[in-house]
């Protein structure tokens, strides 16, 4: 009899699972491992950020440039178009957030599908962008619709991108190397729209007038067919360039949509209904680490976004390098690229704060160079090899950090979740809006300096507002935003904190959900 009552324990004990067992009968468990992500994996998400730089390097860079002398704007349409467009671009980003954080999970996750059925329609406006229609008259809302339209569409692109920078993984350590990964392919991705847009363009010559003011005279019908024809050359070079861009596109898509899984957090799915956007938002914007980080950051992109919205411009009429300013830009941007891994190591040696005092401010010296030097092309591209290095930092921080805040969030809120798109998607609008801010501002007071569409030279005072625009503002900026990250409170110690609660946090949610479905199994036994 106790043979067989103790083969039937035994028995008994084989078919339960063991979280039921007694803690002594428990089988010992190995340590859980740390969930790793292949190199495939980092590429393959690194990869789906190209698209949003490559564009919008082409765009940042070249729009100005192009509606002024190409498709032939007037400044103060142009100031508009760019304005309105950034500010539509701005506001899109929360509205995409709110119905991302109201999508429910598929079988490709909750962002994939946002990723996927926006890419064909956001590939065919970027192209009509770069198209000059034939009707003159209403070029302005032409440029204004589909500028409007293409930033909607890669706005349900990149935000959910950016928010699944939280569901690769649940590792802290993990989540930053992507992170890494992903800024050394954007900053390729910026070269790429350089290379790409800058060399076909360069390729042909923009036509110009010697006398602006003598356009509608003998001047301008002397030369009028051949104008004409190299016009129209340059459009067909903006509308090549648009097609090669767009095909990079929809190939990063195609890559990070087959490359990249979702996954949830345990506690995650324990949640039994999620909370409301409004709720979140309010929750996220009472945050006091996110408002002090995205304060110091728009601050800081402003000044860069400064720079980027007219540097083609002030090369062009303050130096003198017409035909040298597409490679100025490469430069930059290879410089950018060639230093993301140095300060990846860096801010893990060091800390990411350290990180954003030094790499911000180097730009500083170089911006003072600019504004007092004279026309001089070797320094120049010393110069913008130099300010990559700064332009590398700004572009890997910002990202690096967000999911800091997002996991100091989670801590404190611990049942808050659904949350990261509403983090990004505010971080990009804020940004978004004050770069639709700065453009229209610098555009209009080129119009006020009394800016020449088509001028071979600008008026000294075109000259000179440009100079300011590209180097005394961007400096003023620069500084004030490294002083309100002064005020930002997560430095290493707290991220390492937060890590050890957080992976406590999972630890007792996987403990929580193994227990539920060993009860489960449990009553199917019994």
């Amino acid at each position: 009899m106790a043979k067989g009552e103790g083969a039937e324990s035994g028995s008994a004990a084989g078919l339960l699972p063991t979280g039921i067992l007694p803690a002594a009968e428990r089988p010992a468990q190995e340590p859980k491992k740390k969930q790793q992500l292949s190199i495939c994996n980092k590429l393959c998400y690194a990869v789906g950020g190209a698209p949003y730089q490559v564009t919008g390097c082409a765009l940042g860079f070249f729009l100005q440039i192009y509606l002024l002398d190409v498709a032939q704007v007037d400044p103060f349409s142009a100031s508009i178009i760019l304005f309105v467009g950034r500010a539509w671009d701005a506001f899109t980003d929360p509205l995409v957030g709110f119905c991302i954080s109201k999508s429910s999970w598929t079988r490709l996750g909750r962002l994939m599908p946002w990723i996927i059925f926006s890419t064909p329609l956001a590939i065919i406006a970027y192209f009509l962008i770069w198209f000059v229609p034939d009707f003159p008259q209403g070029q302005a809302l032409w440029y204004l619709l589909f500028y409007c339209l293409f930033e909607t569409l890669v706005t349900c692109f990149h935000v959910p991108y950016s928010a699944l920078t939280m569901f690769i993984s649940t590792e802290q350590s993990e989540r930053d190397s992507a992170t890494a990964y992903r800024m050394t392919v954007e900053v390729l991705g910026t070269v790429l729209g350089t290379a790409i847009q800058g060399q076909i363009v360069g390729q042909v010559d923009t036509p110009c007038l010697q006398d602006p003011k003598d356009s509608s005279l003998a001047t301008e019908g002397a030369n009028r067919t051949q104008s004409t024809t190299s016009l129209k050359e340059t459009q067909n070079a903006y509308l090549l360039a648009a097609g090669v861009i767009a095909s990079i596109y929809v190939v990063c898509a195609v890559i990070l949509t087959l490359g990249v899984r979702e996954q949830r957090e345990p506690y995650e799915t324990q949640q039994a209904e999620p909370m409301s956007f409004f709720r979140g938002l309010r929750l996220v914007m009472s945050h006091g680490p996110y408002v002090k980080l995205i304060a110091g950051f728009l601050f800081t992109s402003l000044a860069f976004m400064l720079v980027e919205g007219n540097f083609a411009l002030f090369c062009t009429y303050t130096l003198g390098f017409r035909n040298e300013f597409q490679n100025l830009l490469l430069a930059i941007m290879l410089s950018a690229t060639f230093t993301i891994p140095v300060w990846q190591w860096f801010l893990t040696r060091f800390g990411k704060k350290t990180a954003v005092y030094i790499g911000i401010s180097s730009a500083v010296p170089f911006l003072i160079l600019v504004a007092f030097m004279e026309s001089n092309l070797i320094v120049t591209y010393v110069v913008a090899v130099a300010a990559g290095i700064s332009v590398a930092a700004a572009f890997l921080l910002p990202w690096s950090m967000l999911p800091d805040v997002i996991d100091d969030f989670h801590l404190k809120q611990p049942q808050s979740h659904g949350t990261e798109p509403i983090f990004f998607s505010f971080y990009v609008f804020f940004t978004k809006f004050a770069s639709g801010v700065s453009l229209g501002i610098s555009t209009l007071s080129l119009d006020f300096a009394g800016y020449q569409t088509r001028g071979c030279s600008q008026p000294e005072r075109v000259k000179f507002t440009l100079k300011m625009l590209v180097t005394i503002a961007p400096i003023a900026l620069i500084l004030l935003g490294l002083l309100l990250f002064k005020l930002y409170p997560i430095d290493e110690e707290k991220r390492r904190q937060n890590k050890k609660a957080l992976q406590a946090l999972r630890e007792e949610a996987s403990s929580s959900g193994c227990s539920d479905t060993d009860s489960t199994e449990l009553a199917s036994i019994l």
